[in-house]
């Protein structure tokens, strides 16, 4: 079968390439699945990089989510997933090949009513959003939530979380056009810092009091600009560093106010939960998928073997849309 493999970690250009390599046969407890598609993500390229929390051993194949169709495996909960479709959570085999093996309780069923783009982001951005907005900091209908990166996936779904749970989102992006773009999609109010200060702006949609929620996927100054506009009590969860630089903040800040700056990394969230928080977890996902909330925009899709190109796509400025690597078309 075809996988794509890097033997180094570096740029992903010069070190994805295609191979031929053996079909993986599943063990007790596991399920081999024909994958159908899988997303291009930002964590996917770090893991690429060699810049991701806890990297694999190489040679190693990328890609934490996908779609596909389960085809055999041993053991009760495999069992229960053979020849369903579903959402294949994958943190150690990659899913950018045209067969996977997991443990069967990383094989999650879809909907039915879901396309292939959606079944195919179901965990990453979804739970993420929802974890960090109504488990973590649990966001009381009325009060504000500010986000960095809110132009992202994952921005655009913690907008649509605020219309239907009914809190108000404050979103930080950098461009004017950007910011009004989330201002038609439904966000309550949009700050462009390339012509307007954070801090001015916060302070007069609030009072002068601050926010009490805030998520941050940028660090560096936009990070540390985030802490100083937090409220008393207010609570600020770190879960990115595009910026690529630390955030500096004065130890008084936080003082003052009581004020808490936490990290947030999905996977060492999920590895702490009991079986059940994620079965409700899984079902509040589907629900919301079905009412449009949280929904990934689609993009263009590309075979295995294109891709250099697909990455290309991924990482272009402006970008609109989830790019996708497709194996094998879904069965009629």
């Amino acid at each position: 079968m075809k996988a794509i493999v890097c033997e180094r970690w570096g740029e992903p250009g010069e070190v994805l390439q295609v191979r031929e390599v053996p079909e993986p046969v599943p063990g007790r407890g596991e399920v081999r699945v024909r994958m159908i598609a899988s997303p291009i993500n930002p964590s996917d390229l770090l893991m690429v990089r060699g810049q991701y929390g806890r990297q694999p051993p190489l040679p190693a194949t990328p890609g934490f989510e996908g779609v596909g169709i389960v085809e055999s495996g041993s053991g009760l909960l495999a069992r229960r997933v053979m020849g369903r479709r579903v959402a294949v959570l994958n943190s150690g085999s990659g899913n950018w090949k045209e067969q996977v093996v997991i443990p069967a309780r990383q094989a999650v069923p879809v909907p039915k009513e879901l396309s292939v783009e959606q079944a195919a982001t179901f965990f990453i951005n979804p739970a993420s959003a929802v974890v960090m907005t109504r488990y973590i900091l649990q966001v009381p209908a009325g009060a504000w939530l500010l986000q960095t990166a809110a132009g992202s996936t994952l921005g655009r779904m913690i907008i649509r979380l605020g219309q239907r749970f009914g809190f108000r989102t404050l979103n930080v992006v950098r461009r004017r056009e950007q910011a009004e773009e989330l201002l038609r999609l439904g966000g309550t109010a949009a700050i462009a810092t390339n012509d307007e200060s954070l801090a001015e702006r916060v302070a007069a949609l609030t009072g002068n009091e601050g926010v009490r929620y805030a998520l941050d996927a940028v660090g560096g100054a936009t990070g540390s600009e985030v802490v100083r506009v937090l409220a008393r009590g207010g609570r600020l969860i770190v879960y990115g560093t595009l910026a690529g630089e630390p955030m500096s903040v004065d130890p008084r800040t936080l003082m003052v106010g009581q004020k808490r700056i936490e990290g947030f990394w999905l996977s060492e969230w999920v590895r702490a939960q009991k079986p059940w928080t994620m079965l409700w977890l899984f079902r509040l996902i589907g629900k919301l998928m079905r009412e449009g909330v949280l929904v990934s925009e689609a993009g263009k899709s590309f075979a295995l073997t294109d891709i250099h190109a697909a990455v290309r796509q991924s990482e272009l400025p402006g970008r609109q849309g989830k790019v996708l690597l497709r194996m094998n078309e879904p069965e009629a």
